[in-house]
């Protein structure tokens, strides 16, 4: 790292932000490093909670840190519309409202605006839309996005940027990739709170070529962190590692790399191969309400006959309270007559099972051997589609 560099990563641990790589795997592109924050310490790679509404669903805060959760997400497009960023601002920020005391990263929004559809309109401004709650309408410029993550007090927040749908064609891609970078510009004049880190986030869709010159001109612009955006929106599963491999390594290797809303504990482990460093999903609490559970021989769909008389924990390898406590024949039960424990349950272990997942992978980074670690568990992984009766 020259020495301009070193100056610029001073500046920016002065202001309560740091990224540290700490260690390289030797064979593969997986690293291992630390975040710091005003809420503390993040190790990498990293895989967030989502707490869309400023909470993570069915648990209390302190119940998801005792699950080893290091850093949640909420979102700017919901907390804008419920309860409203001036009435969170007034309570003492996000981490006061929630009773979360570690690092929060907030989305832009621009996901969720994206799957609003036709209740949606993109122009050079800004993205006006309609609110799924109650049908009004609204307007979100890069300036309000930066305004109400400022509002908010998250720790990392993100630039509003123009979630595409696959499949787009390369001129609507290429227009868009441009409409979001002008915009990236204008989040970063914005901003206001300097120990807000701001991550910029790459689109182009499907095409590489869009894909490198969207991130040199990120780069360019200069931001605390990097996200990729725009997977996991109908993609074929191997296009979305195609990008991944392809673009993380062009991004700056002093500066953390998220992957957004790529979820699966396959495509974490194969993400991380190619040096991603941090993470988030629905998949874990919006699978354990569903009945699904993640466990290390697959996955248990809790709700099938098969596991009506089983005495045995979900997952004999795990140390969460629900393993430690309940049957499967117990969680089935639960879930079939409809009750509320079923959801908190369920969601301990699948918020558990990512945070041990998250551990391993760092543990194998840490001894120079996540190229084995990789391949054990990718040959070791199920199917993931819908499991019978």
């Amino acid at each position: 790292m020259d020495t301009e560099d070193n100056l610029k990563k001073q500046e920016s641990e002065a202001n309560g932000f740091g990224f540290t790589l700490l260690h390289k795997d030797h064979g593969s592109g997986a690293r291992l490093g630390r975040i710091r924050t005003p809420h503390g310490e993040v190790d990498t790679p990293v895989f967030m909670p989502v707490g869309t509404q400023g909470t993570v669903k069915s648990l209390t805060p302190e119940r998801v840190a005792d699950l080893g959760a290091q850093i949640v997400l909420g979102n700017t497009y919901h907390l804008y519309l419920r309860p409203g960023h001036e009435l969170i601002r007034e309570l003492g920020g996000l981490h006061t409202f929630m009773n979360w005391h570690r690092p929060i990263l907030t989305d832009s929004g621009g996901f969720q605006i994206y799957s609003l559809g036709k209740l949606r309109k993109i122009t050079e401004e800004g993205a006006s839309f309609q609110s799924h709650i109650d049908g009004s309408r609204h307007f979100m410029s890069p300036e309000l996005c930066m305004e109400i993550q400022g509002a908010l007090g998250s720790d990392i927040t993100m630039c509003l940027d123009e979630c595409i749908p696959y499949p787009a064609d390369f001129a609507y891609a290429g227009k868009s990739l441009d409409m979001t970078l002008r915009w990236a510009r204008r989040c970063k004049e914005a901003r206001e709170n300097d120990r807000q880190a701001l991550f910029g986030i790459s689109q182009g869709g499907e095409y590489n070529d869009l894909r490198r010159r969207g991130i040199e001109e990120l780069v360019a612009i200069g931001f605390d962190g990097y996200a990729l955006g725009g997977v996991s929106v109908g993609e074929p599963k191997e296009m979305m590692r195609e990008i991944t491999a392809t673009c993380t390594p062009l991004f700056p290797e002093e500066k953390p790399r998220y992957l957004m809303g790529v979820g699966l504990p396959e495509d974490i482990v194969e993400s991380v191969h190619h040096g991603i460093d941090m993470f988030d999903c629905v998949m874990p609490t919006r699978s354990a309400r569903n009945g699904m559970l993640f466990t290390s021989d697959g996955k248990v769909v809790i709700r099938n006959a098969r596991y009506r008389g089983e005495s045995a924990p979900v997952d004999s390898e795990c140390d969460c309270y629900t393993c430690r406590n309940y049957s499967r024949a117990y969680l089935r039960h639960l879930f079939i007559a409809g009750e509320i424990l079923a959801i908190v349950l369920n969601t301990i272990h699948n918020i558990r099972y990512f945070m041990n997942l998250m551990q391993r992978i760092r543990e194998a980074i840490q001894n120079d051997n996540y190229t084995a670690f990789r391949k054990e568990f990718m040959s070791g992984m199920p199917d993931v589609g819908p499991e019978n009766d």
